[in-house]
């Protein structure tokens, strides 16, 4: 399968409707009082960062993750022995009146399982280091040393399959990127392929056990190495197993802050919009308790599709309610659903800055300054577009000026003239197809909004002539059919192009924009155009959280499936903010890297140091190394793996001990913790990747 996938590229089939949303129908596994999958709500999840031998601290956690709403709660259990106290911490939440399904997280120790499994509702065991041996060896392993091992796997695996069943206790099959079995990755690699790989083989011998009550997860730090991951593991579980399993998604060491929830929301959202997805968990260096209300946030749209009457659970549609039903049939897509590849297209001059092609996606926010007011325009301007800071500092890279009728080109004149240098980073957009071509000796770039349901008229492509602005056609979408946008722009650069023009984009603007984007995408190829396509998100009266998780799944979605040249936000944050979120959907998106990149764990019972205030403290010596991939690892665990996206590691290896790692090489073992920041300092300057900061 793996081969074929490899070979097919483009044409191969993904089960699930890339146009419209319908949620996978699976297999409802058990969670002791609640169930998920099926057509139930999708989970909130959190995991507790005490040391689950401490019963009065993890108790009190599980409590604030109950009172938040949290739905199900990890705990990590490192050894037989913290597995016993497992017995304490539920005795306890339970005469608390806490019925909170528990979940004990494995990693290694079969005897931790199998003591485990007795006094939770469910046990998450990673194939990549339950019952293996060395960890990144570099031997190769043959046919028979390949289905020895995977045989003793068996051996070991199969008691706890058979107890779990017998219990009633349902199992994660968890795959990390990052800890993949070197027999894994000896045939196939770091890569969404062996991710897979392992984790059906734990579900065959389920199966083969007949037990049933299983969901996967596929987690990585990389937000398009997770979606790829999952995306392939529904092709070949769903055609392989004997049911279709629920998932559990998330981002693991996604990080803190805004970043961390971008990236987050990107991941998880990419495929709750492909209706994958039962279980959620956000995953941040911070209380764990601040997790839960990210991830209803980033929930709640999808839940809402949900209605129940009775018994039974229905799917609404377009406003009608229809039973659930599975997901069936294939669409054409104009990507790879497996692996990215950035969409080809012609590339031109814009202005300051060369789109599409091969030149790196660039960052568009809009003026909300009336050009009425040209002072107080120029003035956000120059606020959005700040020349005065160093020439890679993140900031708007164009801002896009409305102009409403002819009586405004006169000041849209003195405006840019005001700009000197900077004008060719204004971007004119109207509405009136009288007043566009007028548009285009004065700017760069101008920009036409076609309203849904408005006439365009016949005749305005006649006046357009090349040698101007390039020019930009945007499809205001809001509640039409996909369809309608894309049909409506393909048609007008199909008569663009028999013109002779070919310097245009085409972009749809909406806050739900992905759908439609996708499909027009799919016209363009259809019609062999190469056209860039700017993604746009516009959403002006959503609270903070909301633009931050709606922009990141729908804008984000896109850059992570190959798509798009150029980013536009339209909210209503601060300017600074929105340039902020522009870059940070790109960096997550891997597309741009604008920043230093930090891949760090929200921490458990394996950690011995303070995580977020550690991290806290590297961010503010090496956050100005641009581009630059930093791991902060409270263990052993997914560490070194995850390690392997990372340029430097920190991780933690006992009680105020601390390992350092290039790359995946472990440079510096089990050093204090006090020294461990200066001697990461220096092995970045020995590596010649450090900079003086500004």
């Amino acid at each position: 399968m793996t081969a074929e996938i490899r070979k097919a590229g483009h044409t191969i089939d993904y089960p699930v409707p890339m146009y419209s949303y319908r949620r996978r129908f699976t297999r409802e596994a058990g969670f002791g009082g609640i169930a998920l999958g099926g057509y139930q709500p999708i989970r909130v999840e959190s995991m507790t960062n005490t040391h689950t031998m401490d019963t009065v601290a993890t108790v009190e956690q599980c409590r604030r993750l109950y009172e938040a709403g949290c739905e199900i709660i990890r705990l990590t259990v490192p050894t037989e022995k913290d597995a016993g106290n497992l017995r304490n911490i539920r005795d306890q939440l339970r005469r608390d009146g806490i019925s909170t399904p528990l979940v004990a997280d494995i990693h290694f120790s079969p005897k931790a399982a199998m003591k485990a499994v007795e006094f939770v509702e469910n046990i998450r065991v990673n194939p990549g280091n339950y019952a293996t041996g060395t960890k990144f060896s570099s031997d190769d392993y043959t046919e028979a040393e390949y289905r020895a091992e995977l045989e003793k796997v068996r051996e070991e695996f199969t008691p706890l399959v058979r107890k779990a069943r017998d219990l009633g206790v349902s199992m994660r099959i968890g795959t990390n990127h990052g800890s993949l079995s070197d027999r894994i990755v000896s045939r196939f690699g770091n890569s969404p392929e062996g991710m897979v790989e392992a984790a059906l083989e734990f579900a065959r011998i389920c199966e083969d056990e007949n037990y049933f009550d299983l969901l996967f997860s596929m987690k990585s730090s990389n937000v398009r190495v997770m979606i790829h991951a999952y995306r392939l593991l529904v092709s070949r579980a769903d055609a392989e197993l004997r049911h279709a399993y629920p998932l559990h998604l998330g981002v693991t060491e996604a990080g803190d802050g805004d970043e961390g929830r971008i990236k987050s929301a990107m991941g998880i959202g990419a495929l709750l919009e492909d209706g994958l997805g039962d279980t959620i968990r956000v995953s941040l260096t911070e209380d764990p308790v601040n997790e839960v209300p990210v991830g209803f946030a980033i929930v709640r749209k999808y839940n809402e599709h949900l209605q129940v009457k009775g018994d039974k659970a229905y799917l609404k549609v377009n406003h009608v309610v229809e039973h659930a039903r599975p997901v069936s049939g294939h669409e054409a897509m104009p990507f790879d659903p497996y692996r990215y590849a950035r969409r080809p297209c012609r590339r031109f001059e814009a202005g300051a800055e060369p789109l599409g092609g091969d030149a790196m996606p660039r960052v568009e926010t809009s003026a909300r300054t009336s050009i009425a007011d040209p002072d107080a325009l120029r003035a956000e301007i120059m606020e959005r577009l700040a020349p005065e800071l160093p020439g890679d500092s993140i900031r708007s890279e164009f801002v896009n000026v409305g102009v409403g009728c002819v009586e405004d080109l006169p000041a849209l004149q003195s405006l840019l003239d005001s700009l000197g240098g900077l004008r060719d980073r204004v971007v004119a957009s109207t509405a009136d197809t009288a007043l566009f071509p007028r548009l285009l000796p004065l700017v760069s770039r101008a920009r036409l909004d076609i309203v849904e349901g408005e006439s365009l008229g016949t005749g305005f492509i006649d006046e357009l002539e090349e040698g101007g602005a390039a020019m930009e056609f945007s499809f205001i979408h809001e509640d039409s059919s996909v369809q309608v946008p894309a049909e409506i722009l393909s048609r007008i650069a199909s008569r663009l192009m028999r013109k002779g023009l070919s310097r245009f984009l085409l972009s749809v603007v909406s806050s739900q924009g992905l759908f439609a984007t996708r499909r027009l995408v799919l016209e363009l190829s259809k019609a062999g155009l190469d056209i860039p396509v700017v993604v746009r998100y516009r959403d002006r009266g959503g609270d903070r959280s909301g633009v931050l998780i709606d922009s990141a799944v729908q804008s984000g979605t896109l850059f992570c499936d190959g798509i798009g040249d150029l980013v536009a936000i339209e909210t209503g944050l601060k300017a600074e903010e929105e340039v902020g979120l522009a870059f940070n959907i790109l960096q997550a998106a891997r597309v741009r890297m604008s920043k230093t990149e930090f891949i760090s764990c929200p921490g458990c019972g394996r950690t011995y140091f303070e995580l977020e205030k550690t991290t806290a403290l590297i961010k503010q010596r090496v956050s100005h190394l641009k581009g630059l991939k930093i791991g902060i690892m409270g263990c052993i665990v997914n560490g070194p793996g995850e390690m392997a996206d990372a340029d430097f590691g920190y991780v933690g290896s006992g009680k105020g001990r601390v390992s350092l790692y290039v790359g995946r090489d472990c440079v510096v073992e089990n050093m204090p913790e006090a020294q461990a920041l200066e001697r990461l300092i220096e092995l970045i300057r020995q590596n010649g990747k450090w900079m003086e900061p500004s």
